[in-house]
């Protein structure tokens, strides 16, 4: 029978043993772990993708300088009228809809004004094809950020307000009218596939 058999430290010095090395394995481990980690982090494609992916961000400072803007022609236009209006003996609170108005050729318009309507109406007035579907185009780009895929959610919308001022005005619009909406589909056109603001 051997020694160990009968007092049985065999087994303990054993077991002893075996902890002494696990204990210094692990701290042997933790200082290797420090300067050499068993594992490094690595964005995968899709994180390097979602990185690089477009936030797009509804431009207030345009929108509200735009709607701003388009009130103050508005109120020109109507002080405008009520100038010419007054001149005739009439007041603006009581006349017809301005629409017939202007259709029927009952305004009568002084040198001033006629000059003024031709300005703003010409290829680079305020009220010209270009300026006018870029305010347009303008204003839906920066409501929905740039976003591309919104285009034609907008160019729908646009449309929509197009076909209302033609049942507002009562019969088709004006050709500058009609020039400055194919200028508008057209921006809209090279928004979409492009991505870059036209």
């Amino acid at each position: 029978m051997s020694v160990n058999g009968i007092n049985g430290t065999g087994s303990a010095t054993s077991t002893y043993s075996t902890a002494s090395t696990a204990k210094k394995t692990s701290d042997a481990s933790s200082i290797n772990t420090a300067a050499n980690p068993a594992a490094v982090y690595e964005p995968s494609k899709n994180d390097a993708t979602s990185a690089t992916k477009k936030t797009y961000v509804k431009d207030s400072e345009t929108v509200n300088r735009l709607l701003k803007e388009s009130e103050q022609r508005k109120q020109q236009l109507k002080d405008l009228v009520a100038k010419t209006l007054a001149k005739q003996g009439e007041t603006y609170n009581t006349s017809m809809n301005i629409f017939d108005l202007i259709k029927s050729g009952n305004l009568q318009f002084s040198a001033e004004d006629i000059a003024q309507a031709k300005e703003d109406v010409s290829e680079n007035g305020y009220w010209g094809v270009e300026q006018t579907s870029e305010r347009i185009y303008s204003f839906a780009y920066a409501l929905t950020g740039g976003d591309p895929s919104k285009a034609d959610e907008m160019l729908k919308a646009v449309e929509k307000g197009f076909k209302l001022a033609t049942k507002d005005w009562g019969s088709e619009l004006p050709d500058i009218s009609q020039k400055t909406m194919d200028a508008v589909r057209e921006k809209f056109k090279a928004w979409k596939e492009t991505g870059i603001e036209a």
